[in-house]
């Protein structure tokens, strides 16, 4: 006799919880395999949802553990981004408050000076696709006089620079400091997008494109320089 219907039993559901630290494991994993790299955006939320088969608000949860952790960083009206692979982003973010900007531009200086020497030994035709979009938007965002948006874009071109070096572990340092990266741009820029802070960063653009180490590092160090009396 076949067994009835009602021998049969639907799967357990796992524990709300239980859920959501296996989303969470699912997040890491594709930022660990590289699917998202650091300094990337992740998808939307429904494309998470719709790639990771749970509801919105587990997809919402592991997100939020994440962000709390350190690994992913919510920007607001440009989307969530991975800042590490690990814990290390709060850690640094702490020692880097906007009372040390001083030493926020010596560590971006070192970072970036360093990374762009790299690009321009480095450099594919994809990174050199990104770039040449990064500095698109970012002269974009400068006519669009939003200080907010400049200083995201801005950003942006920095942090493709440093994916154009192909060191992993340089672009992990330098996703950690991006808060306080951006807080370097903004008080830079003030309350307003005013000409005579204007920095082109074409040069250091084409440099790394001509496949020159010195110059694109003197590019890259050449807005870092310390105020006079610092």
């Amino acid at each position: 006799m076949p067994p009835s219907v009602d021998s049969f039993s639907a799967p357990p559901v796992p524990p709300r919880g239980h859920r959501v630290r296996q989303t969470i494991e699912q997040l890491r994993a594709r930022i660990l395999g590289g699917e998202w790299p650091v300094g990337g955006r992740i998808p939307t939320e429904p494309q998470l949802v719709a790639a990771l088969g749970v509801g919105r608000n587990t997809v919402r949860e592991a997100v939020r553990a994440l962000v709390h952790a350190g690994v992913l960083e919510c920007r607001q009206g440009s989307g969530t981004y991975v800042v590490s692979t690990d814990e290390l982003a709060p850690v640094v973010a702490r020692r880097l408050g906007d009372d040390r900007m001083t030493e926020v531009i010596e560590v971006r200086r070192a970072f970036e000076v360093e990374a762009a020497r790299l690009a321009a030994l480095r450099r594919t035709p994809q990174d050199m696709a990104a770039l040449d979009g990064a500095l698109a938007e970012r002269e974009a965002a400068w006519r669009g006089g939003r200080v907010d948006m400049f200083v995201e874009a801005d950003a942006a071109l920095h942090t493709a620079v440093v994916a154009a070096a192909h060191n992993a572990m340089l672009a992990e340092l330098y996703a950690s400091v991006g808060t306080a990266l951006r807080s370097t741009v903004a008080q830079a820029m003030g309350d307003a997008l005013t000409p005579e802070r204007y920095v082109d960063h074409a040069r250091l653009v084409e440099a790394i494109r001509a496949g020159d180490p010195g110059r694109a590092a003197i590019e890259a160090g050449a807005f870092l320089e310390p105020a006079p009396g610092a």
